[in-house]
């Protein structure tokens, strides 16, 4: 049985929290560990760019998400793991699938109709403020997943869509120029039901954006101090508590198993006080997180050592990048006469 390519990327803009290790990271590792599996991860520092432009902020993200990743255990040796930037070919595919991507596929974006809707709400100009790399960031995701002829690609609800875009642009691309045989894979999105999203202080999703998250690697006092900011009602201790419309319990049930589940959903009946199931949550998160902090700590003090992983890492993936970008190149007409 051949194996299964499952591509992921993770974008360099702010520190990694709670919500990104639960929905991406922690499954992303485990299914690096499959033996069906081929797995790509890749630092999507192009992509920070639509969204910051702090260069010194976009930098230090890329060093911190790698360090994340590595402390928690990915395996470089059996997973593919680089820096967008670090392969040339991406960007030239990019300009390639933008030639062949109809601008109408690109209208409909929700990144970019969302932002329209926005501008249209507050009275603006529909287009203010929308750079062509919000615009057309679909194509260079198409670019990054079928660089790697990936099979799957593990994304939220909200990104089913860009899947399918990478999918709509590579049968066009196949269509034209590949009338014998499909250059291109079409990628097909693995949403898994299982993985939480986990809410925020606010009960909120988690988001940087919402400003609401809790950094997954917090010393232990600060991670415990953030916790306790947790938004809860105002039911005293004794009181029964409804854990299905618990913050603090929607975290707790994410790192633990199911002993533990049932132990905290009966605490709430017997009417926890607020504190002691912060205290719990504390507890469960920083048994789980907390020798990968001393690894993610010491990783970010050599910094040499992040950078010569990712460009073992750059080595491998343009291994495959090089061939494919001179296939597509000939088969669009681009190259020498000799």
């Amino acid at each position: 049985m051949s194996k299964q390519r499952v591509l992921t990327g993770i974008t360099t803009t702010g520190t990694p929290h709670l919500g990104n290790y639960v929905g991406a990271i922690r499954p992303a590792i485990a299914a690096s560990r499959e033996a069906t599996n081929e797995t790509f991860y890749f630092l999507a520092d192009y992509h920070a760019l639509i969204k910051c432009q702090d260069p010194a902020a976009v930098h230090q993200s890329g060093m911190e998400i790698a360090a994340t990743w590595l402390a928690l255990g990915l395996d470089i040796n059996n997973a593919t793991f680089y820096r967008q930037s670090d392969i040339r070919e991406i960007p030239e595919l990019t300009w390639i699938l933008n030639c062949v991507c109809a601008k109408g596929l690109m209208n409909r974006a929700h990144a970019y109709k969302a932002s329209v809707d926005a501008n249209i709400a507050d009275g603006e100009d529909a287009d203010k403020a929308i750079t062509m790399g919000l615009f057309s960031y679909p194509v260079l995701m198409a670019a990054d997943i079928l660089m790697f002829g990936a099979n799957k690609v593990p994304v939220g609800k909200d990104q089913i869509q860009h899947v399918e875009m990478a999918r709509d642009i590579a049968q066009r691309f196949n269509h034209l120029f590949c009338k014998k045989e499909p250059l291109l894979t079409l990628p097909d999105y693995q949403v898994d039901e299982n993985v939480a999203v986990l809410q925020g202080l606010d009960g909120r999703k988690m988001s940087k954006s919402y400003g609401n998250t809790i950094p997954l690697f917090l010393p232990e006092k600060q991670l415990q101090k953030q916790i306790n900011k947790i938004v809860t009602n105002l039911q005293e201790p004794g009181e029964p508590k409804d854990p299905d419309t618990s913050t603090v319990f929607q975290i707790y049930q994410a790192f633990a198993n199911a002993e533990q589940t049932a132990e905290m959903r009966q605490a709430y009946a017997d009417g926890i006080g607020w504190g002691d199931a912060k205290k719990r949550l504390f507890a469960l998160i920083n048994a789980e997180v907390g020798e990968a902090r001393e690894r993610y700590n010491d990783l970010l003090a050599r910094p040499d050592d992040i950078e010569d992983m990712l460009q073992q890492g750059a080595t491998k993936a343009r291994a495959i990048s090089q061939p494919l970008l001179e296939q597509v190149r000939r088969a669009v007409g681009i190259y020498g006469f000799r």
